[in-house]
């Protein structure tokens, strides 16, 4: 199958942030075995991943307004082995240590693996890709594509195969065909203009502290943690609650964020929720829509989203906070629900735990993103367990991994459940 190689406006947007700001977000998956791992099974879907969707990377179309494209890039990144350690609580600083191994949409590497023995229990993988490559229910797909021995080629053109004239032809080409998208989004902004003067919540002020730490140039490290919880249990505290598994994570992450002073002015948490739509033979790297209390506003900021090729750099490092809606200080939600089976089986056969996190590379503490803080879970029920990740980031506060493992730990009571924090 040949698919069309442009990016969508999304992944465009995705990889000019990327570029502008420095900072590469990333989904890390994470495998625990309690034996050893087949490793030459883990490496015949490594080569199966680099047959499709993780096999690509940005090329830039040479004209300033022109629309990116997806290239192949097919080379498999092959396998990290990190040096034995002597218990599973050393797995989420290892965990750390990976998600900080360099990425890069455009340059590569887009995504890595690394392979940790644990001495008298098993063996741990991790995998960590590009956001703008693809996001986490497309990295699902992937995966499980890859363990069934599915491969994908999307006539992707080798990098730099096509000679600089007949990429200037076509990308004007594709810049005249878009003209409609351009225009209705010109039309979109004084609506777009208006809704943010009129916002109707705002959030505290921030403490002194926290303005002063952010006038303080340092890098960032954001805290995060997983918890594992049994489904029987988590299912049974859904129903004698009167409510669902969705329901209840909702609720976990609105009391969690009430503990961590995440609310707003008016006292509400506001969460939100990216819905994937991912369709077959989608090549979009993210396949998002939203869900959040004000769902009109995103769609706002979606129909915006065709400018993205004609917004330098400079003008997007200078953009604050509050066009994204970070003001409203959001607490995101991405819950994956059951999780295949085979995304779960990195190395051909089923591992006893897996999870997803979302990962960010060069934050910094006066980095325009965390200007509010952050807080984002990711749930999914795999391996008959109801995984919960946690990343976040208050300005001046220590924000320390213990720290948040103590309010996961909280929460879990708030809710009568009892989970295996790591």
């Amino acid at each position: 199958m040949t698919a069309d190689n442009t990016l969508a406006y999304i992944d465009q947007a995705s990889h000019l942030w990327v570029r502008a700001s420095g900072h590469v977000h990333g989904i890390q998956a994470t495998w625990v075995y309690r034996r050893d791992i087949d490793v030459d099974g883990l490496s015949r879907v490594l080569d199966n991943l680099a047959e499709g969707l993780l096999g690509r990377r940005i090329e830039r179309s040479p004209l300033p307004f022109g629309r990116h494209r997806w290239v192949a890039q097919h080379e498999s990144t092959g396998l990290h082995f990190s040096p034995p350690v002597s218990s599973r609580g050393d797995l989420a600083g290892w965990e750390v240590a990976r998600a900080e191994v360099p990425i890069d949409p455009e340059w590569g590497p887009g995504w890595h693996v690394g392979v940790l023995p644990i001495a008298e229990y098993g063996t741990a993988v991790s995998l960590v890709v590009s956001h703008t490559v693809i996001d986490g229910m497309g990295l699902c797909l992937a995966v499980a594509d890859a363990v069934n021995g599915v491969t994908h080629d999307f006539g992707y053109p080798p990098p730099r195969s096509r000679r600089r004239g007949r990429v200037l032809i076509a990308d004007v080409r594709q810049a005249a065909k878009d003209v409609p998208d351009v225009l209705r989004a010109l039309a979109a902004m004084p609506k777009q203009a208006r809704r943010a003067k009129r916002s109707p919540t705002r959030p505290a002020a921030r403490s002194a502290a926290a303005t002063s730490a952010a006038q303080v140039d340092l890098p960032v490290s954001m805290p995060t943690a997983t918890v594992y919880i049994d489904l029987a249990d988590w299912d049974a505290r859904a129903a004698s609650l009167g409510g669902t598994s969705n329901s209840l994570f909702a609720g976990f992450a609105a009391k969690l964020a009430e503990r961590r002073a995440r609310v707003r002015a008016d006292g509400l948490v506001n969460l939100t929720y990216p819905v994937n739509d991912r369709t077959e033979h989608d090549t979009r790297a993210n396949a998002l829509q939203a869900l959040t209390l004000r769902l009109g506003k995103f769609k706002d900021q979606q129909a915006l989203l065709p400018l993205t090729p004609f917004l330098p750099t400079a003008v997007v490092r200078r953009v604050p906070a509050e066009a994204a809606g970070a003001a409203d200080l959001p607490v995101g939600c991405s819950n994956f629900g059951d999780v295949d089976p085979a995304a779960a089986s990195v190395d051909g056969t089923a591992a006893d735990y897996f999870s997803i996190r979302l990962i960010a590379q060069h934050l910094r503490s006066t980095s325009t993103e965390l200007t509010f803080g952050e807080l984002y879970f990711v749930s999914g029920r795999s391996c008959g367990k109801l995984f919960i990740t946690a990343r976040a980031y208050h300005p001046g506060t220590a924000n320390s991994r213990a720290e948040l493992c103590q309010l996961i730990t909280q929460t879990l009571a708030d809710f009568e459940l009892i989970g295996d924090v790591k």
